[in-house]
């Protein structure tokens, strides 16, 4: 059997999700691109990934769960919204079966977006 083709751009990468996952990843570009309009859109380290000057965030598909990446500074800054989630140093899990939280995602996301833009902050 061939090995699948990996993504090139966020619609492949959506398009060649799991069927549970693509509404919420479709979910979560929307709403980031709402944050970051001038972000340019790719594949880094074969995910999604929004940048403007530096890597804004990355989201991802897993087998039960959305990612997203917003760096260690934004999961630290936001850790009592997130309680509710499991989160590692620079990632957020959102369950398929529940809701995406986007009110609370467009915060994190604005506040990596103005960090880069304020303070040209790193990615990690």
């Amino acid at each position: 059997m061939p090995a699948r083709k990996r993504p090139e751009t966020v619609d492949e990468y959506i398009a060649a999700a799991p069927k549970a996952a693509q509404k919420k990843l479709l979910e979560m570009r929307g709403c980031l691109r709402e944050i970051a309009p001038g972000a340019k859109e790719a594949i880094k380290w074969g995910v999604p990934a929004f940048f403007f000057k530096r890597i804004l965030f990355t989201f991802a598909a897993r087998k039960d769960h959305v990612g997203f990446y917003p760096t260690p500074s934004a999961v630290e800054a936001f850790s009592s919204d997130l309680a509710d989630f499991k989160t590692g140093k620079s990632s957020i899990q959102f369950p398929l079966e529940k809701a995406l939280p986007l009110p609370l995602i467009r915060k994190i996301a604005a506040f990596r977006v103005r960090a880069v833009n304020e303070n040209d902050a790193k990615w990690m």
